[in-house]
């Protein structure tokens, strides 16, 4: 599916550049905006694969973790919106990339 491509594209981007950034820029904020994304996209994947069940919360693993812990709820996510292949799965495509895109302006 193209949409999931696009955002483990997007995804793998922002993972790398987490990944790169001093402790000093992690520390006073990006790792924050990062985790929070990571949680979203885990958190959609988890309602995608479990419906109705609680998700689990992503946990805080420390700054130099974030751009692993985006890269693999995103690629949940892709992986979950693959198996689901409908019309709400587009939108939440649309959403994560949007999310995504916000989050990487933010970090800057």
């Amino acid at each position: 599916m193209a949409e999931s491509t696009a955002l483990t594209d997007a995804v793998d981007r922002l993972a790398g550049r987490l990944r790169s950034l001093p402790q000093r820029r992690l520390s006073a904020g990006a790792a924050a905006q990062g985790r929070e994304l990571a949680d979203w996209l885990a958190r959609r994947a988890q309602e995608l694969e479990s419906p109705g069940a609680v998700p689990h919360e992503m946990p805080d693993d420390g700054p130099f973790t974030v751009g692993d812990q985006l890269a693999v709820a995103g690629h949940d996510l892709a992986a979950a919106l693959d198996a689901v292949g409908s019309a709400a799965a587009a939108d939440t495509v649309g959403e994560a990339l949007d999310r995504v895109s916000r989050t990487a302006r933010a970090i800057g």
